[in-house]
């Protein structure tokens, strides 16, 4: 099933992807569409397209797409090798078009900047060559990452937070796998840019260390990484998801570093906090548990399946103080306040909008907690 489902996605991506440098990016329009309370499945105003192409390129999306592609070819190698070649070879176009066109999407397209502003497209760059290389082996794409442009981009030696705009951690531990387990063929000049990246993932994880002398100040009380109030629960998330593949390196499900070696990072912690185990003693996963937000941000949730709603009459059900009449089961709100508050609040949008990066990001967590005896083979 849940192959089928991957692959609901990524045929679209390819439907997205017309031609060579061409990239449907999004649908519908941001202004307009704020402006309408109604159940996506019924909408009947315009949805106007967007697109990525030579003459407006968007280097973050395109090469975004092409590692979701590339790592998705991983998946279906076995299964459906025609398929699996198929998405690789959009997965290649796309990362030409991105590193061909450098250029940021947000400033082809400033009406994203509003909404997704970029700070840069050279993380998204290195995450599509590192899994266009664990897809192919193709040796072109590990120099891309290492000597042709590790010193550019990586920005080697400072940690970052994993999110949907700065992948570089998760670059760092991807290829920091490789440098463990080891890569045939490669000079001396690439193993050692492999191993700052690896140097540079083991400093994320130093930040994530409650005793560790270069550990985060941003956190809450309890613990919980705490950087935004806008969808906090990214952060700690996917840093757990971080530490879990990082952990299985060393093939146990939680994590040491040789200097403090009494502090492990516990992802099982971040599980239960956001399941539960927190000040609110709620959920935040809807449907999961006795307690958990009643007034999700979400269109589809809060309008009656028998109601007849247009674009502006439907603001009632964003305004109204009953609960949503359908439960969103399975989305991930943005999560608690530095101060480990949440304003159940349909309008609490900060708070209280799922978003699909969260939800990506929970879904992978217990993926990996579940199977993690088997993520080392997969990536050696």
């Amino acid at each position: 099933m849940h192959k089928t489902s991957l692959k609901w996605i990524t045929d679209y991506l390819i439907n997205a992807h017309p031609s060579d440098n061409v990239l449907y990016i999004q649908v519908g329009d941001p202004e307009l569409d704020h402006k309408c309370w109604e159940r996506p499945e019924l909408m009947t105003e315009m949805r106007p397209l967007t697109q990525i192409n030579a003459t407006h390129p968007g280097t973050e999306v395109a090469a975004e797409t092409a590692a979701a592609m590339a790592s998705a070819s991983l998946v279906f190698k076995k299964i459906d090798s025609t398929y699996s070649k198929l998405l690789l070879k959009h997965a290649q176009q796309l990362f030409a078009f991105a590193d061909t066109y450098r250029t940021s999407y947000s400033i082809s397209i400033p009406q994203v900047q509003t909404y997704y502003n970029s700070t840069g497209y050279g993380d998204e760059l290195l995450w599509a060559a590192s899994w266009l290389y664990l897809a192919t082996a193709d040796q072109s794409y590990l120099r891309y990452v290492t000597v042709q442009n590790g010193n550019a981009f990586a920005n080697w030696g400072s940690p970052s937070w994993f999110t949907w705009d700065n992948k570089l951690a998760g670059t760092q531990v991807l290829l920091s796998r490789i440098n463990f387990f080891g890569a045939e063929g490669i000079s001396t000049a690439e193993n050692l840019d492999l191993q700052m990246y690896r140097i540079t993932a083991e400093a994320v994880m130093c930040g994530l260390l409650p005793d560790s002398p270069t550990t985060t100040s941003h956190k809450t009380d309890r613990g919980l990484i705490w950087v935004s109030p806008w969808d906090a629960l990214q952060y700690p998330i996917a840093s757990a998801f971080l530490a879990v593949l990082l952990a299985t390196t060393w093939s146990v499900k939680t994590i040491y570093l040789p200097a403090f070696s009494q502090q492990p990072i516990s992802s099982q912690f971040l599980v239960e906090y956001v399941l539960g185990n927190n000040p609110m003693e709620m959920s935040y996963l809807v449907g999961y548990g006795n307690k958990y937000p009643q007034y999700v941000h979400h269109r589809g949730a809060s309008i009656p399946v028998d109601a007849t709603t247009g674009c502006e009459d439907g603001f009632k059900w964003l305004n109204s103080t009953n609960p949503n009449p359908n439960l969103a089961i399975g989305a991930l709100v943005g999560g608690p306040f530095q101060n480990e508050t949440y304003i159940d609040s349909r309008n609490n949008s900060m708070q209280g909008e799922p978003t699909t990066y969260n939800n990506a990001l929970i879904v992978a967590l217990l993926s990996g907690l579940v199977t993690a005896s088997s993520v080392v083979p997969f990536f050696a």
